[in-house]
């Protein structure tokens, strides 16, 4: 076992032969017109945009800048493509409540229509009214009607002063009224001459009188049913004079939009209220808020009231929309309905009334982004409800939490019909569907993006399909059939398996245009793999300078780390941090004590609170390896304790409890540990070594600090023997290995890394439990055995308290027991 060889440098790095191509440069190759590898999203999406039923919404999850959107797009371009737009939306004035618009549904295109008809309508009462009103013949029908009243009224009181000369009283008419008066010969007397007629010349005059003035009242009381009348004829000398100047024009709309029984009862309505307020015409003057708050609702002088606001206008649109909200609040999800200030007043009216993300993907398709949509207040509530009405209503905020008290209106909802496709990775999706109940019956479909496909040879090609895509799309230099091999090599590096290419769309568009850059640098019209090569290494030293700081640490034994000689207790484990999309390996040192105890192994990380559950899982892991193996029929009369030393933040993950194993054994059978090797890899409670992640970056760490010291040929890495088919390691660590000055070691077992890192055979249990004299595993179970007899002693009653009495003989020992 100590003899384990080091894998071969074919298996460090998976080689994309640019001989497999048949192309010289992407030039020559077709765009990419079908998605790679995303089958089952592709699948999910189409069945969610072919199902019209309610509550079959998709929600398309994957990583960020996986090509979720774009890939979506393709599919609602063929999925729209042939059908017919959807319904133009309208908001009119509704005369009876305007403070609850009425919405109109029409034919694509036919809402601007309408709104051009109307306004025309209006402009066209603007002019001809008042023209009317001016005209000789309208004019002389009022003058007539004015005469007639005026005789008639005239008449009446010619009457009773015809009456009163005839008994001798004169009808005098005064600032008040009227009055009566005696009269002789034409002439009305003086109080003093009527005191000097007869007396029953008075009373016959006072009886006259009192006659006279009944009849004089109901003449007066005639006075106001005839201005009625005359008020009835004027009204209906008004309505022949409008409808004779709107009748046609009304009926003409009525006609074109006979098939619309909405527009028709509107037009009625639009016909009676211009009837009803016709002085506004003759008369027009600047509108002014009105008592209701409602600029031309209240106040007939605003002829926008006869206006349309035309909300949704899919006009000109050969196919459904597709709508893609970036910033997805509560009033653009909704719409909204805006206010103006005047004289210090906000005041509205359903002109204001602002179509939302919903009205204008009404009976088409709607994007959003998962966490844009549920990091704005209210906005996630609103389409769910939206979804679950299936109406849109437009809401004011502030009034529906009693915030506000501005008159607003409350427009009439309008039905919706729209599916909607939220994007969004897979932990949000998990988590809406475990706490929100209402997301599984709103979501039915979810369409889950590949993140990596397999690394064959057709998938090769459509990676370089999907290059020269790329490079037409933007403009690019067509990239050599060797640059396209390095893509498909940084591909695998990037999904961490020699075996698969990551799909990582943005990633991969961003080295391609930046390979072409360093192209442009060198004036060349193709892109070589230089180049390619040149884009990552920029990549790299853009993001590298925490690891340099972090190396430079190392180099400087700021941070202690041995990367020569043997330590016993002592191993260099390997550690991997992620800043942003950039992530480095970096050496560890792991130190193990042992000491008489009670079986227990103090993991220190945890203790101090900087370990992960995952880590402390790890430990307690090899803690039940150690007990199982070596103390099965014993006690493990032991106490260790486990650090990463000079670590000062947290510690997560169990791929260092191979490595932490390790050093208890050394601890345990005083055998030192090889320092210029390092060791990465999770075990089991049976010793197998298990996979573990980043293992490229874990040995390119590694490999940093031992180059920067000097390369001497000991130096390598243990990995788990699972982990070779990730392997896509640099350029430099390649040349290091083919020329024999470092290693990489693929071990199965714990067994096999000891061995490697001691250079003493672990040994194997024979038939009895025992292990070999003289191997690993030998000299740990004499060090737990002895410690056992040890805490046995310590457990002996005093032989002064009990005397005479014997210790009862001691069981026979077994120095090991299971194997690995």
């Amino acid at each position: 076992m100590s003899h384990l060889a080091p894998l071969p440098v074919v298996q460090l790095y998976r080689r994309c032969d640019p001989e497999l191509f048949a192309f010289d440069t992407t030039a020559e190759l077709e765009d990419l017109t079908d998605i790679i590898g995303q089958l089952r999203a592709v699948g999910a999406t189409r069945f969610g945009l072919g199902m019209r039923h309610h509550g079959y919404n998709v929600y398309v999850m994957g990583p960020s800048g996986s090509g979720k959107r774009t890939m979506v797009r393709q599919l609602l371009a063929q999925q729209a493509a042939g059908a017919a737009p959807p319904c133009d939306w309208c908001y009119v004035n509704n005369f009876a409540q305007p403070h609850k618009p009425r919405a109109i549904r029409l034919p694509a295109g036919r809402g601007a229509t309408l709104r051009d008809d109307m306004q025309q309508l209006v402009d066209e009462l603007r002019a001809t009214i008042p023209a009317i009103f001016e005209g000789e013949e309208y004019r002389r029908r009022l003058d007539q009607i004015n005469e007639e009243f005026t005789q008639q009224q005239t008449k009446a009181f010619e009457e009773v002063g015809d009456a009163a000369i005839q008994h001798g009283i004169a009808l005098l008419r005064t600032p008040n009224g009227f009055s009566f008066a005696p009269a002789k010969d034409g002439e009305v007397i003086s109080p003093e001459e009527f005191a000097k007629l007869p007396r029953e010349e008075q009373e016959r005059i006072e009886r006259d009188t009192d006659t006279l003035r009944v009849q004089l009242e109901k003449a007066i009381r005639q006075v106001p049913r005839w201005r009625r009348e005359r008020i009835e004829r004027v009204r209906q000398l008004n309505e022949e004079a409008v409808l004779f100047a709107v009748g046609q024009m009304i009926d003409s709309l009525r006609e074109d939009y006979a098939d619309f029984e909405p527009v028709r009862l509107y037009l009625d309505e639009v016909q009676q209220n211009i009837i009803a307020s016709i002085d506004d015409f003759r008369q027009p003057r600047d509108g002014a808020p009105s008592q209701s708050g409602l600029q031309g609702l209240g106040d007939g002088a605003d002829f926008n009231r006869f206006r349309v606001n035309l909300l949704v206008d899919h006009g000109g649109h050969p196919a459904p929309p597709v709508i893609d909200e970036e910033h997805p609040t509560w009033q653009n999800l909704i719409g909204r309905v805006e206010h103006l200030s005047q004289m210090g007043t906000l005041i509205t009216n359903f002109l204001q009334i602002k179509p939302g993300a919903l009205h204008q993907a009404n009976g088409g398709y709607l994007l959003l982004d998962a966490i844009k949509l549920l990091s704005q207040p209210f906005s996630w509530e609103a389409l769910k409800r939206a979804l679950a009405t299936r109406e849109i209503r437009i809401e004011s905020l502030g009034q529906m939490y009693s915030l506000i008290s501005t008159v607003s209106l409350e427009p009439e909802p309008i039905p919706l019909e729209v599916k909607v496709l939220l994007l969004g990775d897979r932990m949000l999706y998990y988590l809406l569907a475990e706490y929100d109940p209402e997301f599984g019956e709103l979501f039915k479909v979810a369409a889950d993006f590949e993140d990596e496909v397999a690394r064959t040879g057709d998938n090769a090609l459509l990676y370089a399909r999907l290059i020269a895509t790329l490079t037409r799309r933007d403009g690019l230099r067509p990239f050599e059939r060797g640059a396209v091999a390095r893509v498909i090599e940084y591909g695998a590096r990037r999904a961490e398996d020699a075996e698969r290419l990551s799909l990582h769309m943005e990633s991969l568009a961003g080295l391609v245009r930046e390979a072409d850059y360093w192209a442009q640098q060198d004036g060349l019209a193709n892109v070589g793999a230089e180049h390619v090569e040149r884009a990552i290494a920029a990549q790299i030293h853009r993001a590298d300078r925490l690891k340099e700081r972090a190396h430079e640490a190392i180099l400087r034994d700021i941070l202690r780390i041995d990367s020569s000689g043997a330590q016993v207790g002592q191993i260099n484990g390997l550690s991997v941090f992620e800043l942003g999309q950039f992530a480095f390996g970096q050496p560890s040192r792991i130190t193990a004590t042992t000491r008489l105890g009670d079986g227990d192994v103090v993991d220190i990380q945890r203790e101090a609170k900087l370990g992960g559950a995952i880590h402390s899982k790890g430990v307690l892991i090899l803690s039940s390896l150690l007990a199982t193996r070596y103390a099965a029929e014993q006690p493990l009369s032991l106490s260790a304790s486990l650090v990463f030393e000079q670590t000062y933040g947290m510690v997560e993950g169990d791929s260092a409890s191979l490595a932490e194993l390790c050093a208890l054994l050394s601890s345990l059978s005083g055998l030192p540990l090889r320092q210029a090797l390092a060791v990465t890899g999770s075990v089991d409670q049976f010793g197998r070594v298990q996979a573990i992640g980043a293992v490229n970056e874990k040995i390119e760490g590694f490999f940093d600090i031992c180059r920067q010291r000097g390369l001497n040929g000991e130096h390598g890495v243990l990995i788990p023997a699972a982990n070779v088919l990730h392997l896509m390691l640099r350029r430099d660590v390649i040349e290091a290995a083919t020329a024999g000055l470092f290693h990489v070691y693929a071990v199965e077992t714990v067994d096999q890394a000891i061995a490697l890192l001691t250079g003493v055979e672990a040994g194997a249990a024979d038939a009895s439990g025992l292990f070999p004299e003289g191997s690993v595993n030998r000299r740990v179970a004499d060090r737990l055995h002895g410690l056992a007899d040890i805490a046995r002693a310590y457990s002996q009653p005093d032989k002064g308290d009990q005397a005479g009495s014997a210790p009862p003989p001691a069981p026979k020992a077994r120095h090991g027991h299971g194997q690995a």
